[in-house]
């Protein structure tokens, strides 16, 4: 997703945006620009890293500011290049522009305009909103502002500087984050709070088609109709180090490691001193859990791939049906949702478009929504009934991890705690289950330690150009987890398969020396897959394997093995993932990929 950071205060404001925008690059980009204000509007922007603009600015002498927009592009409506970069400004050169999310009916507008006789330097939907701003200007920005978010659809965040008022930065968003940074002497809009960290903790987060009206020393609030708005001020309470390497090369592997911890924060304050699980729902009775006839899992990526492995646990230990969606397809397939069903939205930025139209999908239908997610005050946890937060901590690298793992701990907490308002597990069960979780951190902590192990295995097959990942039961929803990780930050093509489909096609494309990954730490489909292992084998595939200690029969049909810690087949799938967690970084570090900002990748997906 696109990065966007504003500023308006007593500091230099090219400084501020060029700091901010810096701490934003982990969400991807591939141009940059700002626009400030001295004496009219000024603006430079360009393909490339912030370094190449940060070298233009130097180059042309950019003059500083006292206020300024600045953005990260990743190119949706056009190529990335200088002129499609952000900020827009308007044909009158008075109006400057920044935006996050698409204009669906920008095509519509744009012909408009053009029929009113403004011209487009670029192919941008966001050109269209710096034009429409100007047409329908009528000397208050705020009145102005509201008439253009009533012509516009789509998802939008948007920063805008008006040359007519030199003293004011203007905000809005709907469906895209941003949030407004307060400070003495100055004040902020960003759409991520890394952006501003070293500045303020002090934040207002903006709901849909609130008008932020920024000074160097207010802000004000207000709605469509122009009436003030009163929030509460949101306090970030994690430090700054959290958005830091802290001395590793890479933030992922940094997240990888700092796995544990997140998980004990996860767990640890929903397990009580006398081993009962405590989610404090507060709209989501016991009677509706009783009564509950089935769960629909929504989430994209990784988020999905939890809902995957959640549908088996909760399934095998509450006994009620669950059915995972993409959240792209749900809402477009017409969901059949019914009373007594429940929607859990999962996903770790909480902003992620697709997923919130799910959740506005399944409201509208009349069900009760429960959101795991990650970051405080987000879309989706406002917007849910009930809102678990995963307590990660920033992630910052592209490719989840810490994110993942958390949100397992969560499917495994519902999935319990169901089943014992429900009365579908013994208590003998549950104190087992209980107890593993609490060994969850620990033994995390444990697989890690194999790291070097793994960085081994890592540069063996680093030039492999096709992976097939195996597993059965709750081991194939890890195997989408494990592939995704891998192609999406090393680039090999890379596939998951429940093994058990091996003959219905898959095996046709296993070859001399193919890298198979074979899953197998459920006990009781153990030996299935062992079968399935030895099918590619002789086929000429190299096979690691990832199996529970004590299994070692698998050495027997596998070229490499890892094995995980003993543990119940319900929670194995948060521990063989870790080591495709290292395999898939340290297969990228080997081919010199950007292990952080994968190509055509962004952190946070705001836009279908």
């Amino acid at each position: 997703m696109c990065g966007i950071v504003g500023y308006i205060g007593k500091e230099d404001a090219v400084s501020v945006l060029l700091s901010g925008l810096a701490k934003l690059e982990y969400r991807g980009y591939d141009s940059a620009g700002i626009s400030i204000y001295r004496e009219g509007i000024q603006t430079i922007k360009s393909k490339g890293r912030l370094a190449v603009l940060a070298d233009k600015i130097k180059e042309e002498k950019f003059t500083s500011s006292y206020m300024g927009i600045g953005h990260t592009r990743w190119a949706t409506h056009g190529a990335p290049n200088d002129c499609n970069s952000h900020p827009h400004n308007s044909q009158n050169g008075k109006i400057s522009v920044v935006h996050n999310g698409i204009i669906e009916n920008y095509m519509e507008l744009k012909g408009f305009l053009e029929s009113e006789g403004y011209n487009f330097l670029s192919e941008t939907d966001t050109e269209v909103v710096a034009q429409l701003f100007e047409h329908l200007y009528n000397g208050n920005p705020i009145e102005t502002l509201s008439k253009v978010i009533q012509k516009i659809r789509g998802a939008y965040a948007l920063g805008i500087i008006c040359q007519d008022q030199p003293d004011k930065l203007f905000a809005v968003r709907k469906d895209s984050p941003l949030l407004v940074g307060l400070k003495e002497n100055g004040n902020f809009i960003a759409s991520d709070i890394p952006a501003l960290l070293e500045y303020t903790r002090e934040y207002y987060l903006l709901d849909d088609n609130e008008i932020a009206v920024l000074t160097r020393d207010n802000v004000e609030l207000f709605d469509l109709d122009g009436k003030k708005i009163k929030k509460d001020i949101f306090h970030v309470t994690w430090d700054i180090d959290a958005a830091e390497k802290g001395g590793y090369d890479y933030f992922m592997m940094k997240e990888i490691m700092e796995q544990p911890e997140a998980l004990r924060k996860t767990i640890s304050p929903r397990l009580t001193k006398e081993g009962e699980i405590e989610l404090d729902l507060k709209s989501i009775t016991q009677e509706e859990i009783k009564n509950c006839k089935r769960i629909h899992i929504v989430a994209c990526g990784s988020a999905y791939h939890a809902g995957i492995v959640g549908r088996y646990v909760m399934e095998e230990v509450a006994r009620i049906p669950v059915e995972v969606d993409i959240a792209s397809e749900f809402r477009y397939r017409n969901p059949i949702l019914q009373k007594e069903e429940l929607c859990i939205i999962v996903s770790q930025s909480g902003e992620t478009a697709d997923t919130l139209a799910a959740l506005r999908e399944a409201k509208r239908q009349g069900l009760k929504v429960l959101s795991i997610v990650n970051v405080v005050g987000s879309s989706i946890a406002r917007e849910s009934d009930d809102v678990l937060y995963t307590w990660a901590g920033p992630e910052i690298a592209v490719a989840t991890t810490k994110g993942y793992t958390t949100q397992l701990s969560m499917m495994y907490l519902i999935g319990l705690y169901f089943a014992k308002v429900r009365g579908t597990v013994s208590q003998t069960l549950l104190n087992e289950c209980i107890s593993e979780l609490r060994q969850l951190p620990e033994k995390t902590g444990k697989i890690l330690e194999q790291d070097k192990i793994i960085e081994t295995l890592a540069k063996k097959y680093a030039h492999s150009e096709d992976v097939f990942i195996l597993g059965r039961g709750s081991d194939y929803g890890a195997a989408m987890e494990a592939s995704l990780k891998l192609k999406e930050i090393s680039y090999i093509h890379s596939e998951a398969y429940a093994a058990g489909e091996l003959k219905h096609g898959t095996i046709s494309l296993i070859e001399e020396g193919t890298l198979v990954i074979a899953i197998a730490t459920q006990e009781r489909l153990f030996e299935k897959l062992v079968s399935n292992t030895k099918e590619v084998k002789a086929r000429g595939a190299r096979v690691i394997a990832i199996a529970i200690e004590g299994n070692v029969q698998i050495e027997d049909v596998a070229d490499e093995v890892i094995y995980l810690p003993k543990a119940n087949s319900l929670f194995t799938a948060s521990y063989n993932v870790l080591p495709m967690q290292l395999f898939g970084y340290y297969t990228a570090v080997a081919r010199d990929c950007d292990v952080d900002k994968p190509r055509n990748l962004a952190k946070s997906v705001t836009v279908e």
